[in-house]
């Protein structure tokens, strides 16, 4: 293995230790493994999916693909320190995220270009044991690794695996310019997506609950802003439903136009029931979206560019002692409106 110079022996991690209790402990630095990469990690986002796992309702706990104690976060960039043999030497130090999704790369979805689907995948922070970010260093494969360019910092390099599952819900809307959109649930994702699908022309309209959520999205340019009562009586080319109310996804079957597409990216804590009637007989195409990891470059790229800028839904930057009261649902001091938290691993040492 190579490193760089000061290489560590140990650090401090969050980790989760059952439901609504964990500790910030000192572990055992990682090691780079063949063909692997330890990272120092600089932002982490926290996520609804961290969110499941503080309170046990996340599905995979019950399903036997993860176990207490275990250390979350997907969502993060960080600079690459030390490299496992047979890693090209010119990773190092360089600045990156990583994707989620590890397929095993030898099934029959991995070797035709889908590992995120992967049986037998890991999800770092999340499936099969495979350490989280929540942490001042990460080792992961050097092949999930996306490089980051200077003009994408650790903010918006942490929203890229956020911005990946966005951009691929906005694709699968194919909006074309002066189409009108749907977007259910103004949360981090909702609010990606109606973005990305801004960005490609659309008029995007945002269906909301609170106050406060509707009001950011006011802020961020959006001018269609409704409540679930409000939405007006208006062709909807296209619906993306980001949010994690069960009876939505058949709602919005219902609002969009025949022929229009609908794609669901949200998940409710209980099964959905959609009437397949609807739509049949309105010819409607209806997508489903896992992974950001097809989307990864191509939201770099956008970020890169300048076409989205995320960076107003981060609301807090924290550190690892802080993360426990953000996962049970505390606002951080001074948070602003935004719908997401930063940690920075770096914070409180």
């Amino acid at each position: 293995m190579s490193s760089a110079p000061g290489e560590r022996l140990s650090m401090r991690a969050f980790v989760l230790t059952g439901p609504g209790t964990y500790e910030v402990q000192d572990l055992p630095a990682p090691v780079a493994g063949p063909g692997e990469v330890v990272v120092d990690v600089e932002r982490v986002g926290v996520c609804g999916t961290d969110v499941e796992f503080f309170t046990g309702e996340m599905a995979y706990l019950h399903q036997g693909h993860a176990a207490y104690p275990m250390r979350l976060g997907h969502e993060w960039s960080g600079r690459v320190t030390a490299l496992g043999d047979g890693v090209d030497p010119g990773r190092l130090g360089r600045r990156v995220m990583g994707d989620t999704m590890l397929g095993c790369g030898t099934c029959r979805r991995c070797l035709l270009g889908r590992g995120h689907v992967c049986e037998k995948r890991q999800e770092v922070g999340i499936r099969g044991a495979r350490a989280g970010a929540l942490a001042e260093q990460l080792a992961v494969p050097a092949s999930s690794l996306h490089a980051l360019p200077d003009s994408v910092d650790a903010v918006l390099g942490a929203l890229v695996e956020p911005g990946g599952n966005a951009l691929r819900a906005a694709q699968a809307a194919a909006p074309r310019a002066g189409d009108r959109a749907l977007v259910l649930g103004p949360g981090t994702i909702g609010l990606l997506v109606a973005m990305f699908l801004r960005a490609a022309g659309a008029e995007v309209h945002l269906m909301g609950v609170t106050d406060s959520s509707l009001a950011f999205a006011r802020d961020l340019g959006f001018a269609h802003v409704w409540t679930e009562g409000t939405v007006p009586d208006l062709p909807f080319d296209s619906v993306v439903d980001a949010s994690t109310a069960p009876h939505l996804p058949n709602r919005a079957l219902e609002l969009v136009e025949p022929a229009g597409r609908v794609v669901y990216i949200g998940l409710a804590g209980e099964p959905a029931r959609l009437d397949h009637r609807t739509l049949l007989l309105k010819d409607v195409t209806a997508v489903g979206v896992l992974s950001a990891s097809p989307g990864l470059d191509a939201t770099i790229k956008a970020y890169a560019e300048g076409s989205v800028d995320p960076r107003p839904l981060v609301a807090a930057t924290v550190g690892l002692d802080e993360v426990g009261p953000v996962l049970a649902g505390e606002r951080p001091a001074g948070a602003g409106p935004g719908p997401k938290i930063h940690v920075d691993p770096r914070l409180g040492r």
